[in-house]
C-alpha cells in the first residue's frame, strides 16, 4: 500500500458505548513512515478539518491539521496539532489502539496530557477520570495500565521520544498534501 487510505477513528468508553467518531482521516502507507514507526508498528493517521461525530449525533468540524499516533501495545494515542504558534501535541490516555477495516479504535480513559508548543506540559481531566473511574467501575488491572501509560507517556515527552518531533510530524503532514492536491 503505497498510497493514503480513509480510515475512521473511534473512540468508545469503558461500557463499550460510543464517545466519539472522527470521520475522515488518511493511514500514512508503511512505505512512507519513518523508519522509527515502521519497526515499532506505530500507525499514523493524517486529517485536516475532519467531520467529529459525538455520541449524541452531533457534528462539528476540527479546525487545524492533525497527524495522530498510535503505538502498539502502549495505554495512550497522541494527536500532534498543527497550529499557527506551533505544534500542540494532545495526548489521551486509551487502551492500546484495535485496526481492523480501515477503523482504528480505542477505549478513551478521560485523561489527556498536553504539550503545548512551547514545552509545557499539562495533565489534565483529572476530576473526570476520578468520575468515570467510579461509575465504570474500572478494575484494579485497568487503573494500573492507566497509570503505567500516563508515567511511560510523560517520561516519552521529558526524554522527547518519539511521537514528539516536531519535524517529523510536518513532513508527514506536508507529504500528505501533496497526495491530497493532486
Amino acid at each position: 500500500m503505497d498510497r493514503y487510505e480513509k480510515a475512521l477513528v473511534k473512540s468508545f468508553k469503558h461500557d463499550g458505548h460510543l464517545h466519539r467518531v472522527w470521520l475522515e482521516n488518511w493511514f500514512v502507507p508503511q512505505e512512507r513512515l519513518h523508519p522509527d514507526h515502521a519497526e515499532a508498528g506505530v500507525i499514523v493517521l493524517i486529517n485536516s478539518q475532519t467531520p467529529i461525530q459525538e455520541a449524541d449525533g452531533k457534528q462539528w468540524m476540527s479546525k487545524v491539521p492533525a497527524v495522530t499516533f498510535f503505538v502498539p501495545q502502549q495505554w495512550f494515542n497522541v494527536v500532534a496539532l498543527i497550529e499557527e504558534s506551533g505544534i500542540r501535541y494532545y495526548c489521551n490516555i486509551a487502551s492500546p489502539p484495535y485496526s481492523s477495516a480501515n477503523t482504528v479504535t480505542y477505549i478513551d480513559y478521560d485523561l489527556d496530557v498536553i504539550r503545548h508548543a512551547d514545552g509545557h506540559v499539562q495533565i489534565v481531566d483529572r476530576d473526570e477520570y476520578e468520575h468515570n473511574r467510579i461509575v465504570y467501575h474500572y478494575p484494579l488491572l485497568v487503573e494500573q495500565k492507566v497509570t503505567r501509560g500516563l508515567e511511560t507517556l510523560l517520561e516519552r515527552i521529558r526524554n522527547e521520544e518519539s511521537p514528539f518531533h516536531d519535524a517529523i510530524v510536518r513532513s508527514y503532514y506536508e507529504e500528505w498534501k501533496q497526495f491530497v492536491l493532486k
